[in-house]
């Protein structure tokens, strides 16, 4: 099956459970969950769910047992999108080709169900137990998607973009802030799979690896999509990273050193995998999926 079906296979298994795990859009009060499930179901890949499931499914995990981990660091990366779009964040009006939360339900609302998926997602995290995993594996899962969403990982990455908007950076906090604003979340994926299917130490670390150079390679290729990227294929306007002087790789190093550089971290991602087999070859074609990577 080639990775872009087996991708579309998860992320309808994800949507499915997603479904399950809101209140009815008529629960009340229902313009929040209303609100809640139009950005939840907006589009969206799902690839950081679906490395959940996939890396567990390394190890032997039932894909159906994992589905609370996967469908809650959906919620998380939807409240995350939320919030990033606010105007007081990057005052973006469209995002994966429709209005965005705040500009359909106001601001309010958009903050309030920005933080309702996020404190959901915990909740959801509980049904692991149901799943027949050992509490400690859960605890574990639940610690990392809380570093991951917390101002050591997502927020504090946030935190240093907007700080750092019309500055000169340095590589090294270039670095912080897209391994923390993004890489975070594609870190808490794949070791949470890890941690839910007790992986051994050393796959555990080499999926680390694998995760962090993913992470830095996604968002180099986003900051490049916001130069080259066809608006329509995206979703959303092209141009703002270098209209607002946000610290980005193509501004610190040019288009094409920074290509170079994803390619690097694609690579590295391949090296990472090499104590794995034909079980991990949805990693290993996801990570080549990012350099041709339109939306």
């Amino acid at each position: 099956m080639k990775w872009e079906d087996e991708l579309s296979r998860l992320a309808e298994m994800i949507n499915g459970a997603l479904e399950d795990y809101l209140p009815a859009p008529s629960a009340y009060p229902p313009s929040i969950h209303e609100a809640m499930r139009y950005s939840l179901f907006a589009g969206g890949k799902r690839l950081r769910g679906a490395f959940t499931i996939a890396v567990a499914g390394i190890f032997g995990v039932e894909e159906k047992r994992a589905l609370p981990a996967a469908g809650a660091l959906e919620m998380i990366h939807t409240y995350s999108l939320i919030h990033d779009d606010l105007p007081a964040m990057d005052d973006d009006d469209y995002r994966r080709g429709k209005p965005t939360c705040h500009k359909v339900f106001g601001e309010a609302i958009a903050i309030l169900a920005g933080d309702a998926l996020l404190t959901r997602a915990f909740e959801i995290l509980c049904l692991l137990r149901e799943e027949g995993f050992a509490e400690s594996a859960v605890l574990q899962v639940i610690r990392e998607f809380a570093i991951a969403a917390g101002s050591l990982g997502m927020i504090g990455g946030q935190v240093v973009d907007l700080e750092s908007e019309g500055v000169a950076v340095s590589k090294e906090t270039l670095e912080y802030i897209h391994s923390h604003k993004t890489g975070a979340l594609f870190l808490a994926a794949v070791r949470s799979g890890a941690l839910l299917a007790a992986a051994p130490e050393d796959k555990l670390q080499a999926l680390t690896e694998y995760a962090s150079a993913f992470g830095l390679s996604y968002q180099i290729i986003d900051d490049l999509l916001d130069i080259t990227g066809d608006e329509k294929l995206l979703g959303k306007k092209t141009g703002r990273d270098l209209a607002k002087k946000k610290a980005t790789y193509p501004a610190l190093l040019g288009t094409e050193q920074a290509k170079k550089l994803a390619a690097e971290q694609v690579k590295i991602c391949q090296q990472s995998l090499a104590p794995f087999g034909p079980e991990a070859d949805f990693l290993r074609d996801a990570a080549l999926y990012l350099l041709s990577r339109k939306s």
